[in-house]
Order: C-alpha cells, then sequence, then structure tokens
C-alpha cells in the first residue's frame, strides 16, 4: 500500500521541489512548474552536468559532423533565470523514509517532493571489447568519437545493433529486447548516405552494413507499416538484417554472439543496454533492476510524494524522448495539482514518435501506438519530415530545452493525419 502524503505538507507552506536530473523529463518538468517558484515552491535542479544533453540531434555529430554544441544546453544560467536553484552534483543515495537526497560533494538536500528523471545508464562496460573496438551514438563523446572514425574510415564490414537490455517486473510496461532502436535506422542510413554521397564508395563492392537485432522482430515497438517502410529501404540499400542475435562481444575484426555465431567487423557501432544508476539501486526504491515503479499517474507506487518520468521510469518503454516528454507532462500536472492548482492530468497514452535522419535530404516520420494497443502506425517518408526534424531540434536548442507550444505538437498531429 503506498504511503500517505507527509503531515507536514501543509498547504500555506513552501514546498520543497527537487528536480534530481535535468534532461528531456526533467526540464520537461521544470518549465511546467516554473511560474510556481518564489510563490508556493522552493525549486532545486540537480544534474552532474553542466549541460543538459539533447540526444535527438547526435546522429547529426557522428555522420554529418554538426557541432557538439548545437545538442548541448547550458544549465546554470537556464535554471537560475527562472528564480529556481541549480547544483552542479551526483546524487549518491535517496533516503525516501526521510525526504533527503545525499549529493558526493553538497551534502543532504531535504525535499517535500522529489522528481526521479536521472534516465538510464547506457552500460558500456557491460559489452565485452567495447572500449577496445566498439562505437556507439548515445552521448555527446561518442557521437565525436564515432565521428572521428567515420571521416578515417575506408571501407569494409560495419555492423551495427542494439545489444539486450533487461527490465523489472514490478510494473505492467511492455518487455521490449531493446531500449529503442531508432537511433539503429538512423546510424545504417546516415552513414550509408555518407559513404556513398561523399566518400564515394560503392555497396557491396567497397563497404556492407549489417543489422543486427536482439528481438524475434526489428523495430519491435511499433506495427507493420513503418517496421515495413524501413524494411524496404534497407533492401533498396543492400542493408542486411539478422534477428534473435544478443551480442556477446566485439574483438578487433568480428562480432559474438550469444547463439556461437560471429560476424566479420571493421566499424561495430552499437546501442548498449541501459540499466539503472547504481545509486537507485542502493537506495532501495526501484524495481529489481532499479527503475522506479509508478502508476500511470508518474507517482511511486510506494511514496507518493516521489514521482519519475523519463528512462528511469519503470513504465517509459521504449526509452524515447517523446515517451519522456509524455510522462514530464504526467508528473508535473500531478504535482501541480497536489498544489492545489487546478489542472486536469494527463492519460498515459504513450506512443512512439520520432523522425529518423536518413542523410540529404531524407528522413522518415514514425508515429505508432499499436505497441500499446492503438490504431495508429504510420511512417512518412519525405524531405518535409527532414524539414521538421531540423525545425525541432533548432527549437529545442535556442529554446533551452523548452518543448514547443501545445499548438505547434497538435499543428503536427493534423499534419501526419493529412500526409499518411
Amino acid at each position: 500500500m503506498p504511503k500517505p502524503l507527509l503531515k507536514h505538507l501543509k498547504a500555506d507552506v513552501m514546498k520543497k521541489v527537487v528536480i534530481l536530473g535535468a534532461g528531456f523529463a526533467g526540464l520537461h518538468i521544470f518549465y511546467k512548474i516554473r511560474h510556481l517558484v518564489g510563490k508556493s515552491i522552493e525549486l532545486t535542479v540537480i544534474d552532474p552536468r553542466k549541460f543538459s544533453l539533447l540526444k535527438p540531434s547526435l546522429p547529426e555529430v557522428a555522420f554529418e559532423g554538426a557541432p557538439v554544441s548545437h545538442s548541448l544546453v547550458e544549465l546554470e544560467h537556464t535554471i537560475k533565470t527562472k528564480g529556481a536553484t541549480y547544483i552542479q552534483d551526483e546524487a549518491v543515495f535517496i533516503d525516501a523514509e526521510n525526504n533527503t537526497v545525499k549529493l558526493k560533494e553538497n551534502g543532504d538536500i531535504e525535499y517535500d517532493y522529489l522528481m526521479i528523471t536521472v534516465g538510464a545508464i547506457k552500460d558500456y562496460d557491460a559489452i565485452k571489447g567495447f572500449r577496445e573496438y566498439g562505437y556507439s551514438v548515445c552521448d555527446d563523446t561518442q557521437a565525436q568519437r564515432l565521428w572521428d572514425r567515420v571521416k578515417s574510415f575506408e571501407g569494409g564490414k560495419v555492423v551495427t545493433g542494439a545489444a539486450k537490455s533487461t527490465w523489472g517486473t514490478r510494473v505492467d510496461a511492455p518487455p521490449l529486447n531493446a531500449p529503442c532502436e531508432g537511433p539503429i535506422g538512423e546510424i545504417m542510413f546516415m552513414l550509408d548516405y555518407y559513404l556513398v554521397n561523399e566518400k564515394k564508395m560503392e555497396r557491396k563492392k567497397d563497404f556492407s552494413i549489417d543489422v543486427f537485432t536482439p528481438g524475434e522482430i526489428f523495430f519491435e515497438d511499433v506495427g507493420d507499416v513503418p517496421r515495413n517502410a524501413v524494411g524496404k529501404i534497407m533492401q533498396e540499400r543492400d542493408i542486411a538484417l539478422h534477428n534473435n542475435k544478443v551480442l556477446s562481444e566485439i574483438g578487433k575484426d568480428f562480432i559474438a554472439f550469444e547463439d556461437g555465431t560471429k560476424m566479420e567487423c571493421d566499424l561495430a557501432i552499437i546501442i548498449p543496454p541501459y540499466s539503472a544508476p547504481q545509486f537507485l539501486k542502493d537506495s532501495g526504491i526501484g524495481d529489481e533492476k532499479g527503475f522506479i515503479p509508478t502508476d500511470t499517474k508518474m507517482r511511486h507506487l510506494d511514496y507518493p510524494n516521489i514521482f519519475a518520468a523519463g528512462d528511469i521510469a519503470a513504465l517509459a518503454q521504449p526509452k524515447l524522448g517523446h515517451v519522456a516528454i509524455i510522462e514530464g507532462a504526467i508528473a508535473a500536472a500531478g504535482l501541480l495539482k497536489d498544489l492545489g492548482e487546478d489542472v486536469e492530468i494527463p492519460p498515459h497514452d504513450l506512443e512512439v514518435f520520432c523522425i529518423m535522419n536518413m542523410g540529404g535530404h531524407d528522413a522518415t516520420l514514425i508515429a505508432s501506438d499499436v505497441l500499446y494497443g492503438g490504431k495508429t502506425d504510420v511512417a512518412i517518408h519525405s524531405p518535409i519530415s527532414k524539414m521538421m526534424k531540423w525545425g525541432f531540434d533548432s527549437y529545442l536548442y535556442y529554446n533551452k530545452g523548452h518543448m514547443p507550444p501545445d499548438i505547434a505538437l497538435e499543428a503536427t498531429d493534423k499534419l501526419i493525419k493529412l500526409l499518411s
């Protein structure tokens, strides 16, 4: 049974709200509740980095040489100009019984409400040989490192895919084999475009691209329409797909799988397994894998003054920016309602929404909710999709991680229906 809300949360007392993690979900919550700073809440945002990372633009860093600075939002100025407190520090323990977060350098921070939005760990070290021979696109350091490798690539066999991730069982979430395979689509198509159009290489003769998935099907979080659309383009570009391949090791010139098979490989680009941060496992407030169990209002199942959203939430499947935004809005509304605001808590209606950059003017917009029992299943392959991705990424950067207004998102929905 969930514990009752704390007795000391009196309506006439300024509440201490802590947002732990300033990624997509954390910043979305911040912007949703900032109007109460100094009125009914004292707001503190804690993150170990100076910058929030806008992950959707990382493939452009890795395959087009885009400046990584355009993927970063400076946090201190962004947070402080809204009257909130920013602490650059690392959480080491959450004492949920006593409502404190212990930080590595700044001691204990007390809270009345805690929003856990720390994201998930990209566990590169779980893959044998990754540090020596593997590449990825999942963070700014890896994206820049991959761009250096891509520029010097003189041909050979490329293998890309997602390592298998495992999840807890306390909440009813789709048991996906991979956290998200959308980035694999951008990796294979953008690299193919770069090698053919910039390096003037020929497919099959100068290079090949093989894709593996740990699941029975590739793109398991969408339906047949996007899956078939992606598959058709893969065939056109001679990109081979290998199903039911669980990565076990990366070597100097091979990739090995748990079924005993190997592939020759000159360049391995991998989405690593996702895991919960160790401090959450140590704190004992996660499920058996450390992810935060919540109800569909993103409130912790055991501690009602704790919310979670984004990749760290056990309900967030797949681990996708769009899902983080949906859940962040739900968590923010739940908090605002607790604080007496006249708001409606949005339903936990998840959908997969992403725009896959494919190099040049090509992009495919994917919108699907069939994973959650819905009927929307759309893939729009068009230069319009590329323009939308450019516009969205640019908006996020120039507006410091602030999502476009609801009217713009509604217009996007209407455009999708018009084009599908």
